[in-house]
């Protein structure tokens, strides 16, 4: 299920063995997940800006290299593309039992399942740029494999009708997407739950500072499960929280933004109208976390050690503390204060370098041993 892009193409190039090859959802969504002729300039595909190389993140690095690159060769998304890896742990948008807004895709949560995302894209303007389903729908008639498959796995007369079809797409390629390919739980952190490996003093040391409730506050929302060693930790509580994250000015000019435009995060959902969620974004999970930068919704830090410290300014009264190692300035402020999680900002002590690396050693323990080899680039 690891096929490179080239790959997907040569067999959609060999129509007859390929359409027989197509014979689970997995399969097919992912023939479509990396199919470029479903956009409009049959330039860009899923895999374009999830790319399987490079931890489902894109690695192209346009506007600063937090926004996408649309199929038409100009247009730039306005936020930082979050990384496809583990979204099928995402939980569906909604309350918890607590009343608070959680799961859904994309960083405002605005997809509520993973076949909702997958829906997205497509018809985006400035992503893939299909005009309607009824267009996607002639680009899936135009392949001999799809016109195999399609009826085979979603019913005769599927690809009659652009609804019908569309549908089938999205719930293919959600498919693919839960597969082990994009979580195969085999970091060198999984290796270690499993006795297969052993943490050096410095990730043992990240790894005790992460967890504990004392000395750092990364598990106020980077942990779900109740226990550290839960084998299926995905590292997000998948809430949503102002951290307070500075204006990224590329950003904000690419959302045709002048001072004073804001991106109001959750609030920018259709199911949410209380303007007290103005400027949360979902918790992302950490896994492949120091393979996926740049980092934050508005993609506004390119180092990890850089996040790290981005969250200690908070606990920290040293002034030196509060300088942006990537600017050489003060880190910017809050680009929507009034909702700022302080209670669990501030939670914690102030780290000293040597418990910030052991952080940084942690996170990049949480890679798949398939991008492991990116760590030393």
């Amino acid at each position: 299920m690891r096929r490179t892009f080239f790959i997907i193409l040569a067999a959609l190039a060999a129509a007859p063995s390929f359409a027989a090859s197509l014979d689970t959802a997995e399969a097919l969504g992912e023939a479509l997940f990396f199919d470029p002729d479903l956009s409009l300039n049959r330039s860009q595909s899923c895999a374009t800006c999830h790319n399987p190389e490079t931890g489902f993140a894109d690695p192209r690095g346009a506007a600063e290299g937090a926004f996408s690159l649309g199929a038409d060769g100009r247009s730039l998304g306005g936020r930082n593309a979050p990384a496809a890896g583990y979204a099928a742990y995402i939980p569906p948008f909604g309350r918890n039992g607590d009343g608070d807004w959680e799961g859904g895709l994309f960083w405002d949560g605005r997809a509520a399942t993973l076949e909702d995302q997958a829906g997205g894209p497509p018809l985006n303007p400035i992503e893939m740029g299909m005009p309607s389903k009824a267009a996607v729908l002639q680009r899936l008639q135009e392949n001999p494999a799809y016109t195999g498959a399609f009826p085979a796995l979603y019913g005769g007369g599927v690809l009659d009708d652009p609804e019908a079809a569309f549908r089938a797409l999205t719930q293919a390629i959600a498919a693919f997407e839960r597969t082990d390919a994009f979580a195969p739980f085999d970091s060198k952190y999984d290796r270690f739950l499993r006795g297969e490996a052993e943490l050096t003093k410095e990730e043992e040391l990240g790894r005790l500072l992460f967890f504990s409730e004392q000395f750092t506050n990364c598990n106020q929302c980077h942990q779900l499960k109740r226990s550290p060693a839960d084998p299926a930790e995905t590292f997000s509580d998948y809430k949503y929280h102002n951290i307070g994250v500075p204006v990224n000015r590329a950003g904000r000019a690419v959302r045709g933004g002048k001072p004073g435009t804001v991106d109001s995060g959750l609030l920018n959902n259709p199911a949410v109208s209380d303007p007290a969620e103005q400027g949360k974004f979902r918790t992302p999970s950490l896994r492949n976390v120091a393979v996926t930068g740049p980092y934050m919704h508005n993609g506004i830090f390119r180092d990890l050690r850089t996040v790290v410290l981005f969250y200690n300014r908070y606990n920290s009264k040293d002034a030196a503390r509060q300088i942006n190692p990537e600017t050489g300035a003060v880190f910017g402020m809050p680009e929507v204060p009034h909702s700022l999680a302080v209670e669990k900002l501030t939670h914690g002590p102030a780290l000293d370098d040597r418990r910030i690396d052991a952080l940084v050693a942690f996170l990049k323990s949480l890679t798949d041993r398939r991008y492991e080899h990116l760590l030393e680039e």
